[in-house]
């Protein structure tokens, strides 16, 4: 992993800040009346995996727009075949993953974005939850981040339930609170301490979860 960087390529961090300012900040703070805590314990540069829970499709831009540098998520194969969308996702870090092929595509691109400079977000349980909270968390952002030797943060989201909620034809305007917790060290590569390491971050994130708004 030699040819690590320490930052994002120059021009992904310039499509992302264009799109915070003039997107993702505006709706985020007069929309969401979003709070933010603990972006002090992002690491402003080199390889981090970003966990968190999920409860809506607004949450990866509010989370890179919460810990303040891009984060790369996987995103279905069919938006890489749409022109211009697909060259703009791939600035703002996303990368392709096919439905039903599993996770070793997954890891493989996660990898590469890490060894890129790219912080990478990995949703805690794999899917969106009803109330945001964690109840059956997967192990693979603990694989990345052991196969990496790269950081885990944990991140939680509270309140992005409510924007979309099922049934509604249209995003509503809902308070919105991102806390960050503190790093936590990449485990060993044996399961036992990826099953611990991924139960810690869960119970962190629904521990930041609890404290609400």
């Amino acid at each position: 992993m030699s040819s690590q960087r320490d930052r994002e390529p120059l021009v992904s961090l310039g499509l992302y800040h264009l799109f915070k300012w003039t997107v993702v900040a505006p709706v985020s703070h007069l929309g969401f009346r979003l709070h933010i805590h603990g972006r002090e314990n992002v690491p402003v540069k080199g390889a981090v995996v970003v966990v968190s829970n999920h409860a809506s499709d607004f949450d990866p831009p509010i989370l890179s727009h919460s810990v303040g540098r891009p984060v790369a998520f996987m995103a279905k194969e069919e938006l890489f075949r749409v022109p211009i969308l697909s060259q703009a996702i791939r600035l703002y870090g996303a990368y392709p993953v096919k439905r039903g092929s599993g996770d070793r595509q997954a890891l493989k691109s996660a990898l590469s974005a890490l060894q890129n400079g790219w912080a990478v977000g990995i949703f805690l349980q794999g899917t969106r939850t009803p109330d945001g909270k964690i109840t059956d968390p997967k192990l693979g952002a603990a694989m990345i981040s052991a196969k990496f030797n790269a950081p885990l943060l944990p991140v939680c989201l509270w309140g992005t339930h409510h924007i979309l909620p099922k049934g509604a034809k249209f995003p509503k305007l809902r308070p919105v609170t991102v806390r960050i917790g503190t790093p936590i060290a990449p485990p060993a590569p044996d399961r036992a301490s990826l099953q611990t390491v991924t139960e810690l971050c869960a119970k962190v994130i629904n521990e930041l979860h609890d404290l609400g708004r």
